[in-house]
């Protein structure tokens, strides 16, 4: 089976569907009669390795990435590459080619539906932007033959606005890279730390969804015992003295050894569909102190951290508190046990690789039936 993704969020310091991306075709290159290629927007027309790039421009200040304007080359290349089943990785233009080829060539296509893109848009342009919005992600996302949401409550939304049918398609974490043994008490006296004091951490997107200014009003709240680090493109640099930042992208190493070495994780995001982070701050032996909504709310279980009111620091700080009233160290070990049992990138791939084979017809029906369900 010639399994294709297709996606523009493939960029040097891209996040969540990157990983994704990686992390299945990684998974599937070991796995005996699967074949894996990718195709994603480049400078210039290639192919190395089975990555195919096609020509698209730049995106202003986009950290990277690009943006096709045109579906037909996207479509003419997948007919090209002969797939068995076509993934799209955005609801962009190379959504639609994919939609497109998958009916010329009688393949199954599947949608991932990897960030709330109505809401997001309706959050910074208001009520009807996100309502026009639904009507084209459900007019896109209708189209395909199946449908991955990384969480509950996004499928939820998803089945709200008509699409159907919906699988629940969690992301995995990379154990050996998100590991407790990457913990570096270097990174304390870096920072300047004295030994009472907490660390705390937070990667990412300083974007609106993350609400890095509610993490900022928690710091001015906690005081000097805590100390937060803040990593990521955008970060601002005018904070309170008990914060550090790191503004611009850090590789994966730097964030395992920042999460590795904390006493906790802050996330104050409320438009997260599956909270990358949080789940490799896990895997580190950390426990998350963060907002009850999204994704957050169903992926940081009881006793692997504690959960507080969207945008409201003085509930955050409650819950930092109440987190070390407790034994965070314990918390953090029922972390790194939840994720090894229920996020280990080969499971999650496996799993999905059966979703795959039922959709081509590569199993059995008694199979494929058990798959729905």
């Amino acid at each position: 089976m010639h399994i294709v993704d297709v996606t523009m969020l493939h960029a040097p310091a891209s996040g969540g569907v990157r990983t994704y991306l990686d992390a299945k075709h990684r998974v599937l290159a070991t796995r005996p009669g699967l074949r894996t290629s990718l195709l994603v927007p480049g400078a210039e027309r290639s192919s190395l390795g089975g990555v195919h790039t096609l020509p698209a421009p730049r995106i202003p200040l986009g950290q990277g990435y690009r943006f096709p304007l045109r579906r037909r080359p996207w479509r003419d290349a997948l007919m090209t590459m002969a797939p068995d089943l076509i993934e799209a990785g955005d609801p962009y233009v190379t959504a639609w080619a994919v939609a497109e080829a998958g009916q010329a060539l009688g393949v199954p296509t599947v949608g991932f539906f990897h960030s709330d893109l109505p809401r997001l848009m309706g959050d910074r342009f208001g009520t009807g932007v996100r309502r026009r919005l639904q009507r084209y992600v459900a007019d896109l996302y209708g189209r395909f033959d199946s449908v991955l949401a990384p969480c509950t409550a996004m499928a939820e939304r998803l089945a709200d606005w008509g699409i159907e049918p919906i699988r629940v398609q969690p992301l995995g974490v990379d154990l050996e890279l998100f590991h407790p043994r990457h913990h570096d008490p270097g990174l304390r006296l870096e920072l300047g730390l004295r030994d009472h004091q907490r660390l705390l951490v937070f990667a990412g997107r300083c974007s609106p969804e993350k609400h890095v200014d509610v993490l900022l009003a928690t710091m001015a709240r906690l005081g000097p015992a805590y100390h937060l680090l803040l990593m990521g493109p955008g970060m601002p640099t005018r904070v309170p003295a008990n914060v550090s930042v790191v503004p611009r992208y850090c590789p994966p190493t730097s964030v395992a050894r920042a999460l590795a070495s904390a006493d906790a994780m802050l996330h104050a995001g409320t438009r997260e569909t599956f909270g990358l982070v949080a789940q490799e701050a896990m895997a580190c032996g950390v426990p998350v102190v963060a907002a009850r909504s999204g994704a957050l709310k169903e992926y940081v279980p009881l006793g692997a951290g504690v959960l507080c009111r969207p945008r409201d620091p003085d509930d955050m700080a409650r819950a930092v508190h109440e987190l070390f009233l407790n034994d965070p160290v314990a918390m953090g070990r029922h972390a790194r046990r939840h994720v090894e049992r229920h996020f280990r990138w080969e499971h999650v791939i496996d799993d999905l690789s059966r979703h795959y084979a039922a959709l081509v017809g590569d199993v059995p029906p008694a199979v494929a039936r058990a798959d729905k369900g």
